[in-house]
């Protein structure tokens, strides 16, 4: 079974530390976390995607229906698009694995990939965990 994943969250991924909007949000993401790093394909998705799931249960309006999300998703497909040498879109599939990993977490630690972040929440928590080496990390 493949991980439905939208394009922003290709780099949130790399620096997923086990800390979540909420504890269903957070047990969610562990649980995907452990298949990424098993190497399970990732399908690239318009909107809401696996890792939004428990968001969407909420009775308020989740933020991954929001424009400044969906300008996420597009700013984050054409970065990683251009690193991997592919083009990338909607459908599309990503062995992912620690090859890859270290690639991302390489171009995400100098700047290459971080322009889909801007204006992001969790921008302290990223820098901090980049900085310090990804030591931390739930996807390997």
């Amino acid at each position: 079974m493949a991980i439905r994943l939208r394009p922003h969250h290709l780099l949130c991924m790399l620096t997923f530390v086990g800390r979540g909007y909420s504890p269903r949000f957070t047990a969610n993401y562990e649980v995907l976390a452990r298949r990424l790093s098993r190497g399970e394909t990732i399908i690239l998705v318009e909107g809401p995607d696996d890792i939004c799931a428990p968001l969407l249960e909420d009775e308020n309006v989740p933020h991954c229906l929001g424009e400044s999300v969906c300008g996420r998703d597009a700013e984050a497909l054409a970065a990683v698009s251009h690193l991997l040498g592919r083009p990338l879109s909607v459908g599309s599939s990503i062995v992912p694995g620690p090859s890859l990993f270290r690639k991302l977490r390489l171009h995400f630690s100098s700047g290459g990939l971080r322009a889909a972040c801007a204006g992001c929440e969790w921008g302290s928590l990223c820098d901090h965990v980049a900085e310090g080496g990804y030591r931390e990390v739930r996807i390997r």
